[in-house]
């Protein structure tokens, strides 16, 4: 990414994509690791280069009715994301029972102190994916992408195309299913 597209918006560089298409790997340097990161989650690590490769393949077919509006086009690709992550929920939500069975994390890390780290905590993240694996479609999309992404409200109804309430209840639904399924107050 050269000095001149790091400065510029996510609008600014879709807009320039329409005449100088090379302008848009400048989204992909920006985005594709947090959506990997998301995707791999959610569906595993080979599913996430497919998800990856096909979200900003979309995006880039897309791109002349991008909101130029918008300065940040982060919850946009998340959108993308999500909707073909949809495809694979059938695969993502087998995943969640195995690893709530078997404690095996579909993302793997690469660092010694994380892995002792996820061994203590073992046997809480089965019963999470277990609490993940029974929510809803729509009720596990916005949990993770508030829990995971750390995305705004607002930043989840534009990813999502849904509106602002639904967010807020799905989100209430969620946290309080998850809460039941760990037995806890907070979550």
């Amino acid at each position: 990414m050269t000095i001149e597209t790091a400065e510029l918006d996510d609008a600014e560089l879709i807009r320039r994509s329409e005449g100088d298409p090379e302008q848009f790997a400048a989204l992909f340097d920006r985005y594709a690791r947090q959506i990997h990161r998301y995707a791999a989650r959610r569906i595993g690590t080979q599913a996430a280069d497919d998800i990856v490769a096909e979200t900003f393949l979309t995006a880039f077919r897309r791109r002349g009715t991008y909101d130029r509006s918008v300065p940040m086009a982060r919850p946009w690709l998340y959108g993308i994301a999500t909707t073909l992550v949809a495809r694979h929920r059938r695969q993502e939500e087998r995943m969640l029972r195995a690893f709530a069975r078997t404690g095996v994390d579909p993302l793997p890390e690469a660092e010694a102190d994380a892995v002792l780290d996820r061994v203590a905590a073992l046997d809480r993240e089965r019963e999470l994916a277990g609490a993940l694996a029974a929510l809803s479609r729509g009720d596990r999309d916005v949990l993770l992408l508030v829990a995971w992404e750390d995305f705004s409200y607002e930043e989840v109804a534009q990813a999502l195309g849904i509106p602002l309430g639904t967010v807020r209840s799905r989100l209430h639904r969620a946290r309080k299913k998850a809460r039941a399924t760990l037995g806890e107050e907070e979550l």
